[in-house]
C-alpha cells in the first residue's frame, strides 16, 4: 500500500490524558542517563523553582508517541510500521514538564513527500496541559520505505 498524500494538512484530536508521575520521571531519567538531582528529588527541583520533580527534556516523546500512534494506526494513512525508519526528532519546550502535569497532544501532519517507492512524513505534536497551557512541541520525520526497498 502506498502512503496517502492527502495526509498532509490532516490533524488528529487530543490524545487521552497522560498524568506525569514522579516515578515515571525517575524511570525515564535513569533510562536516558539524566543525572540531575531535580529529576529525582522534589526538594532539588523546588530549589530551582519547580513545583515537583522535573522531567528530562526528551520526556515529551512519551506523550508525542501517543499522538503519533493515531497516524500509524489510521487505515487511510497506508503506513506499514514494519517499514518505518525514524529520520528526525526535535523538541521545542515552552515550559518544563513536571510531576503532576496532566498532558494531551494534538498531532498535525505537516508534510508528506514521496521518496522513491516510499515517503517521508513530517508530523508535529502540540503538547499542552488539560487546561491549555503549551508545554512542548515535537517535530518528527519518519521514512516509510516502499515495498521494493
Amino acid at each position: 500500500m502506498t502512503i496517502n498524500p492527502d495526509l498532509q494538512g490532516r490533524s488528529y484530536p487530543a490524545t487521552a490524558v497522560y498524568t506525569v508521575g514522579r516515578e515515571k520521571i525517575r524511570e525515564f531519567a535513569h533510562a536516558v542517563k539524566a543525572t540531575h538531582p531535580a529529576h529525582f528529588d522534589a526538594e532539588a527541583a523546588a530549589a530551582l523553582g519547580h513545583r515537583d520533580v522535573v522531567a528530562p527534556p526528551t520526556f515529551a516523546i512519551i506523550v508525542a508517541q501517543q499522538a503519533d500512534a493515531q497516524l500509524i494506526n489510521d487505515p487511510e494513512a497506508g503506513i506499514d510500521f514494519t517499514r518505518v525508519v525514524h529520520a528526525d526528532q526535535r523538541f521545542t519546550h515552552h515550559r518544563p514538564i513536571v510531576a503532576g502535569d496532566e498532558l494531551v497532544a494534538e498531532l498535525h501532519v505537516d508534510q508528506v513527500r514521496a521518496m522513491g517507492g516510499g515517503a517521508m512524513i513530517t508530523t508535529r505534536a502540540e503538547i499542552s496541559t488539560v487546561g491549555g497551557e503549551k508545554t512542548a512541541t515535537t517535530t518528527s520525520s519518519i521514512l516509510v520505505r516502499g515495498e521494493d526497498q
